[in-house]
């Protein structure tokens, strides 16, 4: 896998199963694997061919995949409501960016410990919430926002979009004066996600 054979050079991003040359030209490294005497990237990263020693490496970018796991505090995006259940768009868990898309649901009997009438009092399309994922049921993830520091930590007006300021009355724009309801995070509108 020398840089006039391959074409390839030291730094080169790589993907798991890619060919970085033979165990004739190169010592198989860290990162690496062997196949019928082709040596492979195991990893998604750069391709660290070290010519003076003969040895080929691949240091890895992604060092764990980070997925929503039941017990996870999770920051998303609700993408749409039903009278008994909100579908999430999961960005983050605790501060950190997630590895994919994931999609949860957050179901009307997991919003608080009170009765809950409709789904439409607690968020709306467009709000970003802190819930706690309790069930991977099924491979969809279900969200809770039981605690008092879970639910909507950023709530948007439902007629002009404008972001929502929290009242005694209930959560009111500032923009044009509409009244909503939400079930808010106890730090609601802190900047703490």
């Amino acid at each position: 896998m020398n840089s006039q054979s391959s074409g390839r050079k030291s730094g080169q991003f790589v993907l798991p199963g890619e060919r970085l040359g033979v165990i004739e030209e190169f010592i198989p490294d860290a990162g690496t694997y062997v196949k019928d005497g082709v040596i492979c990237s195991k990893v998604v990263g750069r391709a660290l061919l070290d010519l003076l020693n003969k040895r080929v490496s691949v240091c890895s970018l992604v060092h764990e995949a980070r997925v929503p796991k039941v017990g996870s505090i999770v920051l998303g995006q609700v993408s749409n409501v039903q009278t008994q259940n909100a579908g999430v768009r999961i960005f983050n868990i605790g501060k950190k960016q997630l590895s994919g898309f994931f999609t949860g649901i957050l179901h009307i009997s997991d919003v608080q410990l009170r009765y809950v009438e409709s789904m439409f009092n607690v968020c709306k399309p467009g709000d970003i919430i802190r819930a706690k994922v309790i069930s991977e049921k099924n491979k969809v993830y279900h969200l809770s926002t039981k605690d008092k520091n879970l639910g909507v930590v950023y709530a948007f007006c439902s007629r002009c979009g404008y972001m929502l300021e929290l009242k005694r009355q209930g959560m009111y724009c500032p923009r044009c004066g509409k009244i909503e309801k939400r079930k808010t995070a106890l730090d609601y509108g802190k900047g703490i996600i």
